[in-house]
């Protein structure tokens, strides 16, 4: 069961852990042009990509840690759910019901994407029962334990 848990936490967090975030070091200039789409001056835009940087190294380990994993999950879903309000605004392009290929439609599924991470972030969060909450509120720095025998 050790196997499966770290397994499926490894299949949730491989995108940020190591692939966006080496790329956000391979390619900071790149990173930082596309924050500069919603944060105009380079500094902020800079302070933003090594913000969401951090957000991908430390979360991740705390997932496959089981180190205050609930928090960690708490915060990747508000990252998600943020970068999809931001970067994905499939409303703007106007193209979404034009026959063909479409940038809102491509927009709009990487939309979806970014929600259903944030939803599987929240289940870590959770639970399937949603009793995970109180456990939070009460220790939101506590664990999950999800390599204990008795979970």
């Amino acid at each position: 069961m050790t196997t499966i848990a770290i397994l499926v936490r490894c299949l949730l967090v491989v995108l940020f852990f190591p692939f966006s975030a080496l790329d956000k070091i391979l390619n900071f200039d790149g990173a930082v042009g596309q924050a500069r789409e919603m944060f105009r001056p380079r500094g902020l835009a800079s302070l933003v990509i090594l913000c969401g940087f951090a957000i991908e190294i430390i979360c991740p380990l705390g997932i496959l840690t089981g180190i205050a994993d609930r928090l960690a999950a708490l915060i990747l879903a508000a990252y998600c759910a943020a970068t999809a309000m931001l970067f994905k605004r499939f409303w703007e392009p106007g193209d979404f019901w034009q026959r063909g290929p479409s940038k809102a439609r491509d927009l709009f599924w990487d939309f979806l994407k970014n929600l259903s991470l944030a939803g599987g972030f929240l289940l870590i969060l959770v639970g399937l029962n949603g009793a995970g909450w109180d456990a939070f509120l009460l220790h939101p720095l506590g664990s999950t334990h999800p390599y204990s025998l008795g979970h």
